[in-house]
């Protein structure tokens, strides 16, 4: 199998790269989280899966190892082939995959075009186990209960909305952006009071 591939970036577009790697240029399928890490030089390495079916021999590639053993972690599921894995990584950060796969949050998994409800409850099931095992949610659960999350919730009690209703609130908005400012989180709560 081929682990990576560390060559000269020939032709490069967001759902392909073409890596010349001594004088033999391979053709790998990547998602738009691996296009949006690529940097702006000749040489780039890239991690790789080959997929071998009776028809063809595929090479995925990513810029991050851990994409590619999430990628592997989602094309073990029944139903989930290479080009809905790499849908799922165009579509979300590998850490929301993760987070939503641990947490069982089925709607965000089937937020991704081309899976269904069923599909969504299956990565779940197959997967929820190997994700807590593998990445410790714990801390990433730590990290997210942010304070950003809580700077949010005071300041809404001090304009004098109710607690409980503006935690509700300010989850699902935590939740849909994790990496949103202490000002989005309070204008897009008030849009919801």
């Amino acid at each position: 199998m081929i682990a990576h591939l560390q060559g000269k970036l020939v032709e490069k577009t967001p759902t392909e790269v073409v890596i010349d790697c001594g004088g033999v240029g391979y053709h790998v399928n990547i998602s738009l989280h691996t296009y949006s890490l690529l940097p702006n030089a000749d040489f780039i390495k890239l991690f790789t899966h080959l997929q071998v079916k009776e028809d063809s021999h595929t090479l995925f590639g990513f810029f991050e190892k851990s994409e590619r053993e999430i990628f592997k972690l989602l094309i073990s599921v029944s139903g989930i082939g290479a080009s809905i894995a790499r849908t799922m990584l165009s579509s979300l950060e590998p850490r929301q995959i993760i987070e939503a796969i641990g947490s069982g949050d089925v709607s965000t998994v089937q937020s991704i075009k081309g899976i269904g409800v069923k599909t969504a409850q299956r990565v779940i099931l197959d997967l929820k186990e190997k994700v807590l095992k593998l990445y410790d949610l714990d801390e990433v659960s730590m990290v997210q209960s942010n304070t950003n999350r809580d700077e949010a919730l005071s300041a809404l009690e001090v304009l004098g909305f109710v607690r409980k209703t503006s935690e509700k609130i300010i989850e699902k908005i935590v939740k849909e952006d994790p990496e949103a400012s202490v000002e989005s989180i309070i204008k897009k709560a008030l849009k919801n009071l």
